[in-house]
């Protein structure tokens, strides 16, 4: 079975021309990497000096630091109403639907009793 998209083959078999016994062929080496050649003492693994461990593990609390004492300041007007929320408790933030939806409704009752006069 074939692709029916695909070209016919030039030739009609391709099994028509004689073939070779396994491991007739030339032997051909596989091409090998040059090994680099090394110059002065390596390094362990895992080793170094615990100064340089230490100045980077206070260098980088240091930025952390530094970046939540920015992130914490309210960014204009948009900044201080986040920050008005995130403060507001469960209770704060029910209270003050409620008072929303009262004064809502008095408001469509006003109007209702003007309408209806």
């Amino acid at each position: 079975m074939g692709n029916c998209f695909g070209k016919e083959s030039s030739s009609s078999d391709n099994f028509a021309a004689p073939g070779r016994v396994v491991g007739s062929g030339p032997l051909q080496p596989a091409p090998r990497a040059a090994v680099p050649k090394i110059s002065g003492q390596g390094r362990s693994l895992g080793g170094g000096q615990a100064s340089d461990t230490t100045d980077a593990r206070a260098a980088a609390a240091k930025a952390a630091e530094d970046r939540a004492a920015r992130a914490s300041q309210p960014k204009g007007k948009l900044g201080q109403a986040l920050a008005k929320e995130k403060q507001q408790t469960r209770v704060g933030t029910l209270g003050e639907a409620s008072r929303d939806e009262r004064r809502r409704k008095d408001a469509d009752e006003a109007a209702e009793a003007r309408n209806y006069n």
